[in-house]
Order: C-alpha cells, then sequence, then structure tokens
C-alpha cells in the first residue's frame, strides 16, 4: 500500500502511527513534546465537523494497521454485521492478520517489514507457506520461520529481539523453536491504539 511521505501523514493525523514517527525526534520536529499540539508554533487548529473527526479516526486505523481503503471498509461491514460487539470484533480483524501477528512477535521491527515477510514468503502458518498479509490467524494457529529463510539478512538479529520482545497475552511466543503460537482472541485495550473504535464504526453508520 503507498501511503505518501510518513512524517507529513502522521502531523496531519496528530498520532505517531508509523514506527519512524514514535521518536522524541519526531515529537520535537512536530511540536508535540510535554503536551503540546503538533503543528505550527503559535496557529490554532481549525475546527473539524463531526464528519471530519470520523474520517480523522477512519484514517488513524487504516494507517496504524497499514490497511488499504476496500479492505477497512470490507473489516468494518465484517465488524458491523457479526454478533457481539463490533468494536472487539474490528479489534480483532485487524490484530488477527498475519502481518500484525508477525509484529506482535518480534519477527519484524515494523509493520511494513513483516508485511514483505508474509508476502515473500518468509513465514509459515501450521508448517503451510502464507504470503498474503491480511491473512487471519485462528486460535491454535502456529506461525513460524521457513527454514530456508533464518539465515536471511532480516533474522540475523532475531535472536537478540526475541529476548525483549513483549508479545500480547494472546500470543505464546517460543523464542527456542522461534515460533508463536496464536494462544487466544487477538485482543487490544483501547489504550493500546491510536484511534478511537468507537468513532470509527460511527463513522461507518452513518
Amino acid at each position: 500500500m503507498i501511503i505518501g511521505p510518513r512524517y507529513k501523514i502522521a502531523r496531519r493525523l496528530g498520532v505517531p502511527v508509523f514506527e519512524k514517527t514514535q521518536t522524541q525526534k519526531y515529537a520535537i520536529r512536530s511540536g508535540n513534546v510535554a503536551g503540546k499540539a503538533p503543528g505550527r508554533s503559535g496557529s490554532k487548529p481549525r475546527a473539524k465537523s463531526e464528519y471530519g473527526l470520523g474520517m480523522l479516526e477512519k484514517q488513524k486505523a487504516r494507517m496504524s494497521y497499514g490497511v488499504p481503503g476496500r479492505q477497512f471498509t470490507n473489516y468494518v461491514k465484517k465488524a458491523m454485521h457479526e454478533k457481539g460487539s463490533s468494536a472487539e470484533m474490528l479489534v480483532r480483524l485487524l490484530e488477527g492478520r498475519l502481518d500484525n501477528v508477525a509484529l506482535r512477535a518480534g519477527y519484524a521491527t515494523t509493520r511494513q517489514a513483516a508485511r514483505q515477510m508474509v508476502s515473500h514468503g518468509h513465514l509459515l502458518v501450521n508448517g503451510t507457506i502464507v504470503t498474503i498479509p491480511s491473512y487471519q490467524v485462528s486460535i491454535g494457529d502456529v506461525v513460524s520461520i521457513r527454514e530456508g529463510s533464518k539465515k536471511k539478512a532480516l533474522f540475523t538479529t532475531l535472536d537478540e529481539r526475541l529476548k525483549t520482545v513483549k508479545a500480547p497475552a494472546w500470543l505464546k511466543l517460543d523464542t527456542e523453536k522461534k515460533q508463536v503460537t496464536v494462544d487466544g482472541i487477538p485482543v487490544a485495550m483501547q489504550s493500546e491504539l491510536l484511534f478511537n473504535v468507537g468513532a470509527v464504526l460511527e463513522f461507518y453508520s452513518r
């Protein structure tokens, strides 16, 4: 997915949706230090309409997970038609993507790298190569690294990364075998997200 200049997009959205914007250097450049809102010094942000605020939350969600517009819309529609909490279902669909699992497990350091890792066939799900980043994992699935890929440059520092990675509770990481098991329903607390799930759903329900 082509997303354009990351710094510019992150500043417009007001949240560090990309890994390269989750740094102190970016915070200083954007003026978002010690609670200051991003933007030009001394300028007042223009008030957004209710529609505009909803659109902003939608863009934050899309960029946070690197999901194309049409695919994101399909996620929302599915979440809204399922029984139970639409908010929980939407987060489950986003967190349950294979590229997201690769990132959460520490296989990749950025979401873009995780997406390429899957697309290039470096990961297995239950012993089978899966090359679709949006592939939805299920409870019990085992995600591992293809044997022929373990010596690739992108995995040279994996041992060190796995020592410090903090995988979510729904992922069971085996650092010895370098594999991760989906041990529960993919979830994320609202405090862990860079967008308001309720506002996104409200935007689509208009």
